[in-house]
């Protein structure tokens, strides 16, 4: 069973829209799932994240569950997608609860009022994310950590079968990027929701995706699992950076950057000759 394929999928820019920005991606996704693009800067990750959800054009085909993206209507792709932007603007005024409350919007009629059910949808997902104390907090008082939990709440909320998260850790230290991974990881298994993220931090995406996708570019390099995709070769040729690719004991890797003897040879500050001693 496929939730989510993408065939030839390619995105031109420019003022004639024949730039290629991603070229002809192809790759497909189990419901459950989660697939990371990684890739060096301007590589094209966060375009192709936008294609997926239909913010901009592109050509090939995309399906969720065989069914053509180009058939839906907007609403009908809000109730089946759900897209976090890499730092969203937050309204400052809204409280958590009426922030989140935003995602039920998708499923209800155009002149229609949140019920109970959709009050019940946001509880649920406030606790979920051990938000439930900060409910009646307005967003601008909030840490970038709880702000970060807050968009992959409203986003949940929206109840879809695959969560497109551009860079959902942007600006957190790495505790609170591993306990979003992680919640998020949970969720995902719990609900069998299909989820395909962004991410510049290698180690993370290889420990918690099942599959990683490498772009530059705008081309695929190798689709597959991280250990197969995170070799030193590959991230000298691909990002032109020094590293060592190292093992935890759950057979996951960890990306470690290398600094050269030449280069800190090279960097080192030179002594100035010492100053003698007045006569």
């Amino acid at each position: 069973m496929t939730a989510l394929r993408l065939a030839e999928v390619s995105v031109y820019y420019g003022d004639t829209g024949d730039t290629p920005v991603v070229r002809d991606v192809s790759t497909t996704l189990a419901p459950g799932s989660w697939l990371a693009i990684v890739g060096p800067n301007g590589a094209g990750k966060s375009t192709l994240l936008k294609a997926i959800a239909g913010i901009v054009g592109h050509t090939g085909r995309i399906e969720l569950d065989g069914t053509s993206t180009t058939t839906l209507t907007r609403r009908q792709r809000a109730t089946q997608l759900g897209y976090a932007a890499q730092n969203p603007v937050l309204p400052d005024r809204l409280t958590v609860t009426d922030y989140v409350l935003l995602g039920r919007t998708p499923h209800l009629s155009p002149l229609g009022r949140e019920g109970e059910a959709d009050h019940r949808v946001v509880r649920d997902t406030l606790h979920r994310l051990d938000l439930a104390d900060l409910a009646g907090r307005r967003l601008d008082t909030l840490s970038g950590g709880e702000q970060q939990r807050a968009v992959l709440a409203r986003v949940l909320a929206q109840r879809t079968r695959v969560l497109l998260l551009d860079e959902p850790t942007t600006g957190l230290d790495v505790g609170h990027a591993q306990v979003l991974l992680e919640r998020l990881d949970r969720l995902r298994t719990e609900d069998g929701t299909t989820v395909v993220t962004t991410l510049h931090d290698l180690t993370f995406a290889a420990q918690y995706a099942d599959t990683l996708l490498l772009l530059d570019g705008g081309e695929v390099v190798v689709t597959g699992p991280g250990r197969e995709v995170l070799t030193p070769d590959r991230l000298r040729r691909h990002y032109a950076a020094e590293v060592e690719v190292l093992t935890t004991s759950a057979g996951h890797p960890v990306v470690a950057p290398v600094r050269s003897e030449r280069d800190r040879t090279h960097d080192s500050p030179r002594r100035e000759p010492s100053a003698s001693a007045p006569d």
